[in-house]
């Protein structure tokens, strides 16, 4: 009998980042362009951001933030720890993870886009952020030790990973005993479906790549971390009508995370 090889439809993984690289290039570039999600300081100060910490970093850095929460409550850094930020754009998570550890303290940002680290590190010459070094590298890949780290911090970055276990496992092995990974992503209520999931523009614009929230936690578990605290970030939103429609019919939402490794 003949049987009949149906294809079920895939991610162009490639075309995903080339996606994401160019428009996060326009992030870095070109801040005040129309983008599905908001940024800048506005967005910072709703999400918790305190005013005192972005006093303290530079404006071109916030001005090209696009974090989707705020967990420096959960990450509770203390001066003199070692911090990587996975995905860390023009900076700004990292230098307000630097003030926090102090010139004692340490903290390494971690990116892929060419645009983006270049902009981060001219804002770290600039402003004389000596605590705080910039790496091209994929957030799956971290050239860094075993270890090396107390926490490991993410704002709005892992749900554009295709392989977000990789990404989980990569951060159990960057962290001490001990240490805490602090995120804040975007999940969804139900698991979406595979003409959203294989849609590398919807995964460029932080919608298609949104894992269901039970297994996104399952994953972090999975790396051997202890999952400690999970809360909703209300006030973030989307701005662009198909982002809209996802939430409504997926509730796709923001969440911030605090998990330790044992």
């Amino acid at each position: 009998m003949n049987t009949i090889a149906t294809s079920q439809p895939q991610l162009d993984t490639t075309e995903l980042e080339q996606k994401v690289k160019a428009m996060y290039r326009d992030v870095a570039c070109n801040p005040h362009g129309e983008f599905h999600f908001e940024m800048g300081r506005a967005l910072a100060e709703r999400l918790g951001y305190p005013g005192a910490d972005l006093d303290g970093v530079p404006s071109e850095a916030i001005d090209s933030f696009a974090g989707v929460g705020y967990y420096f409550d959960l990450a509770q850094l203390q001066p003199g720890e070692t911090v990587v930020d996975l995905g860390s754009g023009s900076g700004m998570d990292s230098f307000v993870a630097a003030l926090h550890v102090g010139q004692s303290g340490r903290v390494v940002g971690v990116d892929m886009t060419d645009a983006q680290i270049e902009k981060a590190e001219h804002l770290r010459t600039t402003a004389a952020f000596e605590n705080v070094s910039y790496q091209k590298s994929y957030i799956e890949r971290v050239r860094c030790e075993d270890g090396a780290f107390d926490a490991v911090i993410s704002n709005g970055v892992i749900n554009l990973a295709p392989d977000k276990q990789q990404v989980f496992t990569e951060a159990a092995r960057l962290m001490r005993p001990g240490g805490r990974l602090a995120i804040a992503d975007i999940v969804t209520e139900v698991q979406l479906p595979d003409g959203v999931t294989c849609d590398a523009t919807l995964w460029a614009a932080c919608i298609g790549g949104a894992m269901q929230v039970d297994r996104y936690l399952e994953g972090i578990e999975n790396a051997g971390l202890r999952v400690e605290a999970v809360q909703d970030n209300p006030r973030y939103r989307f701005i662009s009508d198909s982002a809209q429609g996802a939430t409504r019919k997926y509730g796709v939402k923001s969440v911030s995370i605090l998990a330790v490794k044992g």
